[in-house]
């Protein structure tokens, strides 16, 4: 004979109330223990490369004490869904006073963590092949894989071997998600004339305005001319019409001469922004796809077709 089944019940409503956010706020702990847990284990141990080894064990910071590390850095990296930061120091066992800082945060998503890379990345810096992009210089390595941003600093000198930054880049790279793969999103921005490493993803108010709540932007050449390129990313065309409609009445209120012109899946917009000069911008889906500065507007319609040509290719 099977056992009779014991039913639980409680017939104060408060009571259930108050067992339900605990077991909601229970699980979110256990969940959050499991993410930090994980990051750690991303950090090589004992060492990060021959003659490096880690000195003491990983520090994890949370969004409450982030700043402890990077005082006056740290709210850079909130809009982008960060969680946690796994930090390790990696010493020279020929000279201790040498070291590698190495920081590994947990970012809300691959597009993400390219945000932070790209905030970072400077022009003069030299491509690795470590992660889904990087870069290093005589002191300090950038790169991100899946939603990890990866800071190596050098400490106690003004710089140090690539060989030795390159190596302990790749180590903690072999502890991190698989594939290696860049944002799909990027993909719109494989074009000609696409200015290669000015591509950057901004989080929150593109180009400064709060109706572009996200998006990405990158130089270009048009006609021999530099021009910016961006992508107002939304979730559904409903709001990216509404954005549409934000900016054309903020242009209406702040210049004169603009026009608008029916499309297929959304509209066109041409108009003088009064920040940037001549926009040329057309909402297409769940897209908001335009050039800046750009003095002969006839060019800036058919590379923004190429541009949302490369969107459809990367959904």
């Amino acid at each position: 004979m099977s056992k009779p089944k014991v039913l639980i019940k409680i017939k104060d409503p408060n009571r259930q109330s108050v067992l339900f956010l605990a077991i909601i706020v229970l699980f979110a702990m256990v969940s959050i223990a499991g993410a930090q847990g994980a990051v750690e284990k991303f950090l090589p141990t004992p060492s990060c490369f021959e003659g490096w080894n880690m000195d003491g064990k990983v520090i994890l910071y949370d969004k409450d004490t982030l700043f402890e590390r990077i005082n006056g850095e740290s709210e850079l990296y909130f809009p982008y869904g960060f969680t946690v930061l796994a930090y390790a120091r990696y010493e020279s066992k020929r000279d201790p006073n040498i070291a590698i800082d190495a920081d590994i945060y947990s970012m809300g998503s691959l597009l993400d963590a390219f945000g932070m890379f790209a905030n970072y990345r400077k022009k003069d810096s030299i491509d690795i092949a470590a992660g889904a992009e990087g870069t290093i210089s005589p002191s300090q390595v950038f790169f991100y894989q899946d939603k990890y941003f990866v800071r190596l600093q050098v400490t106690g000198a003004t710089s140090l071997g690539q060989d030795v930054l390159l190596a302990c880049a790749r180590a903690i790279a072999r502890n991190l998600p698989k594939p290696a793969a860049k944002p799909r999103e990027l993909e719109a921005f494989s074009v000609s004339g696409v200015v290669k490493r000015s591509e950057r993803y901004l989080a929150q108010s593109l180009l400064g305005y709060d109706f572009f709540r996200r998006g990405l932007i990158a130089d270009a050449i048009l006609g021999g001319q530099t021009v910016q390129v961006f992508i107002v990313l939304e979730d559904s065309r409903d709001a990216a019409h509404q954005a549409f409609d934000q900016y054309r009445s903020y242009l209406k209120t702040n210049v004169r001469d603009s026009s608008v012109a029916a499309m297929p899946d959304g509209t066109s917009l041409n108009a003088v922004d009064p920040l940037y000069g001549n926009v040329f911008v057309e909402q297409e889906g769940q897209y908001l796809i335009g050039v800046l500065r750009a003095k002969d507007s006839t060019l800036a319609k058919p590379f923004v077709e190429q541009i949302r040509k490369g969107l459809v290719t990367a959904r």
